[in-house]
C-alpha cells in the first residue's frame, strides 16, 4: 500500500506540471494497468459473463480494442481465469470452518509436506501460510458438524507434520470479494 499511497502523492504533484509525459504517468497506474484496464476488470468482476460487445460498450472501446486489452490482461497472469460463484448451501455445504494449525516444525521439508497433502483435500476451499503464531490458515465448508468431524478425522488429523489443530465454526458470512474494490478504482 505504500507504493500506491507514494503513487497518489507522485500523481497529484505531477498535475501541476502539464507535459505529454505528465499525462502519460497520470494514465498509468498499478504495475502497467491503465484506467480502462481497470474498468474492463472491474465489469468483468461484476459480470464476467457480459458479451465482448456489451463490455467494450460500458468501457468506451470498441469490442476488437476490448477483446485485445482482455487478451493481454490474459496472456500476462492479471486475469487467472472465469470461475462460477456457487452458492454453498444450495449444495448443502452450510457449515463453514475456519481452521488453524500449527506445525510440528517450520522447516522446508515440513512445509513442503503439509502443503503438498493439503493441496489434495477436497473438503478444504483455501488454505494461506501465516505469520504469527499459526503456520496455516485453512477454510473448510462442510455440510454439518457431522461432516466436519470426517474431514477433521479422515483428512486434517493425518496431516503431516501437524502438532496442533484448532477450529472455528463460523456463524454467518459477512463479506466476501474476489479482490478489494478498491483495487480496481483508477
Amino acid at each position: 500500500m505504500a507504493f500506491l499511497s507514494d503513487f497518489r502523492l507522485a500523481h497529484s504533484q505531477i498535475r501541476s506540471y502539464p507535459s505529454h509525459s505528465a499525462q502519460l504517468l497520470k494514465e498509468i497506474c498499478v504495475d502497467g494497468l491503465d484506467r480502462i484496464d481497470l474498468r474492463i476488470l472491474a465489469e468483468l468482476v461484476a459480470d464476467a459473463r457480459a458479451s465482448q460487445i456489451e463490455l467494450a460498450e460500458k468501457v468506451g472501446l470498441s469490442p476488437t480494442a476490448c477483446a485485445r486489452r482482455i487478451r493481454h490482461l490474459e496472456e500476462i497472469g492479471v486475469i487467472r481465469g472465469y470461475r462460477v460463484d456457487l452458492e454453498p448451501s444450495a449444495l448443502g455445504l452450510v457449515t463453514t470452518v475456519v481452521v488453524t494449525i500449527t506445525l510440528e516444525k517450520q522447516s522446508e521439508d515440513y512445509l513442503a509436506a503439509f502443503e503438498a497433502a493439503i493441496a489434495r483435500c477436497p473438503d478444504v476451499v483455501s488454505c494461506h501460510l501465516m505469520s504469527g503464531s499459526d503456520d496455516y490458515h485453512l477454510q473448510v465448508i462442510a455440510r454439518d458438524i457431522a461432516d466436519f468431524e470426517r474431514i477433521h478425522k479422515q483428512h486434517l488429523s493425518r496431516m503431516p507434520g501437524v502438532a496442533r489443530i484448532h477450529s472455528s465454526f463460523a456463524m454467518r458470512e459477512v463479506v466476501r470479494r474476489t479482490i478489494p474494490e478498491t483495487a480496481l478504482r483508477g
